[in-house]
């Protein structure tokens, strides 16, 4: 697949959350699939919580190229190089915590999808979860339909965390069914959220991202 022919190399010094474990489970994958993994991973990593002085540092690392997800991704390692660990936390409350019931986004399928929380999307991705084998590794304390955990579980799919990697048709199957209809909608809302400064890059990179695995898996 070719989701990321045109960015290869942009995201080479972006770890997994796991580096060591992804490169014993990542091999045989193709090298194009990999640098989608990374995109995947590094996507969870971010939004599962908020960043801390190592995933700064990781970020400040970024490169980029001239591509449109290359300079998305060169702006995030320019503005991190500016914040810190407290702003990435304040940050990060303003947009998914919040005062009262929520922050300014809430990043669920359900809540995108339906307007509410805990409903049939969630339902079933959990059915669908328990088909493949996929279950929570308990990193993320939310609903699995958290944005966070449904990239973290296309990256396993991906580079077979769950068994074998999973073959285009499965990875189409998951990704057309609880991320697709809703993930461009939810990044392009991060990118222009009021309380976006490190932030507003990360949602440029799932919405560039987000736009080149649709186009993939339809030509797929």
């Amino acid at each position: 697949m070719s989701a990321t022919r045109a960015t290869k190399g942009a995201v080479d010094k972006a770890p997994a959350p796991h580096q060591a474990e992804f490169d014993e489970i990542g091999c045989g994958v193709s090298e194009e699939d990999v640098l989608r993994a990374h995109f995947y991973a590094l996507l969870s990593r971010l939004l599962a919580a908020p960043m801390t002085t190592e995933t700064l540092a990781m970020v400040r690392g970024l490169d980029g190229d001239e591509s449109l997800l290359g300079r998305a991704l060169a702006a995030l390692a320019g503005v991190a190089r500016t914040a810190t660990r407290e702003s990435a936390e304040e940050e990060y409350s303003a947009l998914f915590y919040g005062a009262g019931a929520g922050g300014e986004i809430l990043p669920y399928a359900s809540h995108y999808l339906t307007g509410f929380l805990y409903e049939k999307p969630l339902a079933e991705l959990r059915g669908d979860l328990a088909k493949i084998g996929i279950e929570p590794s308990g990193a993320l304390s939310e609903p699995e339909d958290h944005i966070a955990f449904l990239c973290e579980a296309m990256h396993g799919l991906i580079v077979g965390v769950y068994g074998a990697p999973a073959d285009s048709s499965r990875q189409k199957a998951f990704f057309g069914a609880h991320i697709e209809p809703w993930a461009r909608q939810f990044f392009a809302e991060l990118e222009g959220a009021k309380a976006a400064a490190i932030y507003m890059p990360v949602g440029a990179i799932g919405r560039i991202f987000m736009e080149i695995e649709s186009e993939a898996f339809r030509m797929s």
